[in-house]
């Protein structure tokens, strides 16, 4: 049966963190699924949609804003539970709660080796809006030059429209004040001045980086790669065993200065645009 969430209690969270590891064994790869978000939620609103079988978990579907205009949907289906129609409920549920939101699009992240996902979008009039390569840094990031001015610090509520502004160049949109001063965020600065913003997200022994960017004008100096060096060496320091973050497959500018740093590919994830009409 269908259970929209509003919030997620430990017993559901251990549930999908079972069912992600069923999948994954059965599939191999990794799923787009945001734990640190998922143990963060507001509970004040339907984010998730799960399909329990009794007490056992079969299929989970989150939905995701990241302070963004677009909406990402991603989840599973149990291996052994699948062609029962269960991702297809979990889509359908996902949208109507969608539909009640404000957003400028809805997309729908598949696994590019899932032909089942595949097809679940394409049923749904689903248009390949853009694919993204998962990354994942195993060990030591490779050494770089230090910029000596360049510094990097956390962000503080005086530092919101210089976020904003870092994150319209770089990606074409502004997130919200509230989340331009996230505890997470992280501002670059040369010579005193912000030139950069990035977002760290921390899962256990692993860190994500999200919202990377480096203001165009400084682009193509190095900044980007001695930055993320830093980054990557002190969540190593700190306890962590592996970092990760995505690029767009189409950005062959990003995509080579991650690799260069070490970074190497997990998964090719599609990213299909639905309506919810």
């Amino acid at each position: 049966m269908v259970d929209l969430s509003a919030g997620l209690s430990p017993a559901a969270l251990d549930a999908i963190e079972d069912l992600e590891r069923r999948v994954v064994a059965a599939d191999g790869g990794r799923l787009k699924l945001e734990w640190n978000t998922l143990r963060h939620r507001s509970g004040h609103d339907v984010e998730d949609i799960l399909w329990w079988d009794g007490e056992r978990l079969l299929g989970f579907l989150g939905i995701y804003t990241h302070s963004a205009p677009t909406i990402e949907l991603a989840g599973m289906v149990d291996p052994d539970a699948r062609r029962r129609g269960i991702g297809t409920a979990l889509l359908d549920a996902a949208l109507r709660v969608c539909r009640e939101r404000e957003h400028s699009s809805i997309l729908l992240v598949v696994p590019r080796p899932s032909v089942a996902g595949r097809s679940l979008a394409q049923r749904r009039g689903g248009t390949l809006d853009h694919s993204e390569h998962a990354l994942q840094l195993p060990g030591a990031p490779t050494e770089v030059p230090a910029d000596p001015g360049v510094t990097i610090r956390a962000a503080t509520a005086a530092d919101q429209s210089a976020v904003r502004e870092l994150m319209r160049s770089g990606f074409g949109w502004e997130p919200p004040l509230d989340a331009a001063h996230d505890p997470d965020t992280l501002v670059v600065e040369r010579d005193g001045r912000p030139i950069g913003t990035l977002r760290l997200s921390h899962d256990g022994d692993r860190v994500g980086v999200y919202g990377f960017a480096i203001h165009p004008d400084h682009q193509g100096r190095g900044i980007g790669r001695d930055v993320l060096h830093r980054v990557c060496r002190e969540a190593l320091a700190g306890g962590a065993t592996a970092v990760h973050l995505e690029v767009a497959t189409d950005n062959d500018r990003a995509l080579n200065l991650y690799t260069s740093l070490g970074f190497r590919p997990v998964m090719t994830e599609d990213y299909y645009e639905l309506s919810d009409r």
